[in-house]
């Protein structure tokens, strides 16, 4: 296809489930309020009703990644957008917290497929150069649909309430399901099903990817930062700086809007950026790694509870955050064309199950503390919290520096002994 056909056809129908998807992932940032008070909700609670749609999402990964590889996203996606208009549908009519929550893991089990569907999509369709950028652009699109979950739902508040909200989010996701179905090309002759079902599955597909050294290489670095920053951004953040830094929900619901008009900007520049490296013999999980050390050092301004600025803190979360996308084109370039759905799937699953805990375990860590009368956490509850959530990403960034450093001394020793120079080809491994 021309690329105007490509982006119209392939791009945009799928970036538009993204974009849904992330909306209604980060949208209870900005109905947190709405939400505690109609419900009595505690920070566990809370914690629990957002990331279900996590949860559900994680475990939707291997069943949609083989739908993926045998049907391709074309035939798969708009059942799927179906199922989450119906989650959508039943939670603005649930009365009670049980209720909630199972209409938002059924939310999440039909937004499962959104991202992996249009990465499948546009690794069909895009040359492999292209990639980092569109991906890029699809993470953009994703960063537009967060933003759309922040100050414009603020305004929507004042025409109607959180059901009304969700009524529309549901009606949203059945256009979008029938616009697909209506335009999206059917996968190619590479991707049918006699091609994918000589493939393995189950327990299998898990085994087949995760002994990828590439895959290996990128997830044991950025993984665990990816986790942090889509269990973080999509509900703490906007609690932080109503208990911490004292902001009114008008303030916050601009700040979390300008966190993420950051996010569009940040994946379109990582994109740009890892290619522009290429281009330099710069390794795109090198600049993974740069990026991860930055979104740490962001971090650790949560831990010293750093008070000047703490609207440029929760922008910067979102922006360096967005170099954990990168690892999505990483493995799209270095797996077999036959599964790149697989480790978009592979990579959602471990993602959003490790979002699922970090904040679930947030709200839990959060919660140890007692709130005032205004129910505002102190800010000690939340730097031990963040004090957990870099520890436990420093030791990814570690290794890779051990590994890295440990590999040039030892090729600068091989060069030494054999005389040849620096430049020389790696000895195959």
């Amino acid at each position: 296809m021309s690329g105007r056909a490509v982006f119209a056809l392939v791009f945009l129908p799928f970036a538009l489930g993204h974009y849904l998807s992330s909306l209604i992932r980060t949208v209870n940032a900005t109905l947190a309020p709405q939400l505690m008070a109609a419900l009595a909700l505690s920070p566990v609670q809370l914690g629990l009703l957002t990331s279900a749609f996590l949860l559900a999402f994680a475990l939707a990964q291997l069943p949609v990644g083989m739908a993926l590889d045998r049907w391709g996203p074309a035939r798969v996606q708009p059942p799927m957008l179906l199922l989450a208009a119906l989650g959508a549908l039943a939670f603005s009519g649930g009365r009670d917290f049980a209720q909630l929550l199972a209409a938002r893991a059924l939310i999440g089990l039909g937004l499962g497929g959104c991202f992996m569907s249009a990465v499948k999509a546009v690794s069909t369709w895009v040359a492999p150069a292209r990639l980092p950028s569109v991906q890029g652009y699809l993470i953009a699109a994703g960063g537009l649909g967060a933003a759309s979950a922040t100050l414009p739902v603020r305004l929507a508040l004042h025409y109607t309430d959180w059901r009304g909200l969700f009524l529309g989010l549901a009606a949203a996701a059945a256009a979008l399901a029938l616009l697909i179905r209506l335009v999206a090309p059917a996968a190619p002759p590479a991707s049918s099903s006699s091609a994918a079902a000589a493939r393995p599955a189950g327990l299998a597909v898990l085994r087949e990817v995760l002994g990828h050294p590439a895959f290996r290489e990128v997830a044991q670095l950025v993984l665990v930062p990816h986790m942090v920053f889509f269990g973080i951004q999509g509900l703490w953040i906007g609690r932080w700086l109503s208990d911490v830094a004292g902001y009114s929900e008008a303030a916050v619901a601009y700040l979390l809007y300008l966190g993420m008009a950051a996010l569009i900007f940040g994946a379109i520049a990582v994109g740009m950026l890892t290619e522009w490296a290429g281009r330099r013999g710069v390794a795109p999980v090198s600049v993974a790694a740069a990026g991860v050390a930055l979104f740490i050092a962001v971090q650790l301004g949560f831990v010293c509870n750093w008070a000047p600025s703490y609207q440029l803190l929760s922008v910067l979360f979102t922006l360096v955050g967005t170099v954990t996308g990168i690892e999505y084109a990483i493995v799209a370039q270095s797996l077999p064309a036959a599964l790149t759905g697989r480790g978009a799937t592979c990579l959602n699953l471990l993602i959003f199950l490790g979002a699922f805990a970090v904040q679930a375990g947030f709200g839990l860590v959060v919660g140890c503390w007692r709130p005032d009368f205004l129910r505002h956490y102190p800010a000690q509850a939340y730097q031990v919290a963040f004090a957990v959530l870099v520890l436990l990403q420093l030791r990814g960034l570690l290794l890779f520096a051990r590994r890295r450093w440990g590999a040039g001394a030892q090729s600068g020793k091989i060069d030494h002994q054999s005389g040849s120079p620096a430049t020389s080809p790696p000895i195959a491994r």
